[in-house]
């Protein structure tokens, strides 16, 4: 079993990049492979709902220049995840929330059932929200949400900082543990017969009279 973190951060090894490392320490303890995947610094696109993506003949977005392609690629190779970010203005930041609206528009269906969870770093108020703004991803594709002992959130202005907030780094690693025991619970009732829910086929209705 595998579980990516995606690291929606402008900087590779900051603060986010810490908190999901102590996440992932605790996955690979309850042996759960892990990869952390960072969607870099160059510009990513915002989707224009083209849906060019249902034209395609895997999981892609028809706009190639950027990372997203890259990160979905590994996506379809989990079975958990967990996206982390910066706070910027009480929100995710602007490449993070560019690239996960184009993830899911994308490849959201095929996430069905897959276990999620959001991580976020802050250097003093916001992380809430943000919080809030990414768990609406996971319950828009029918993933179940790991949580853990308070809302998975770090706080520090750097990652020696981070590495200070030891109540926050408790709680990666509780999230760590909770989310490999879920994976294992799903691997489990497969293996005694229990299937996936029946996913109905999407009504759509416009409040329009």
């Amino acid at each position: 079993m595998k579980v990516l973190l995606i690291n929606g951060s402008p900087h590779a090894n900051g603060c986010t990049y810490t908190a999901l490392s102590e996440v992932a320490k605790a996955l690979e303890e309850e042996n759960i492979e892990t990869e952390i995947f960072h969607i870099g610094t160059d510009a990513v696109r915002g989707c224009i709902g083209c849906g060019g993506c249902s034209k395609q003949a895997s999981f892609k977005c028809v706009f190639d220049d950027d990372t997203l392609n890259s990160g979905l690629e590994k996506a379809q190779n989990a079975d958990g995840f967990i996206f982390g970010s910066p706070v910027h203005y009480a929100a995710a930041s602007g490449s993070l929330t560019a690239f996960l609206d184009r993830f899911f528009y994308a490849a959201g269906t095929s996430f069905a059932f897959k276990p999620g969870a959001a991580v976020v770093s802050c250097r003093r108020g916001g992380a809430t929200a943000a919080f809030d703004q990414l768990n609406k991803y996971f319950t828009f594709a029918n993933m179940p949400i790991v949580s853990a002992q308070y809302w998975n959130m770090v706080h520090g202005n750097t990652p020696d900082e981070v590495k200070q907030d030891l109540e926050g780094l408790q709680n990666m690693r509780t999230l760590g543990k909770n989310m490999a025991w879920l994976l294992k619970s799903i691997e489990a009732g497969k293996t005694a017969g229990i299937n996936l829910p029946k996913i109905e086929p999407r009504i759509k209705t416009n409040y329009i009279r």
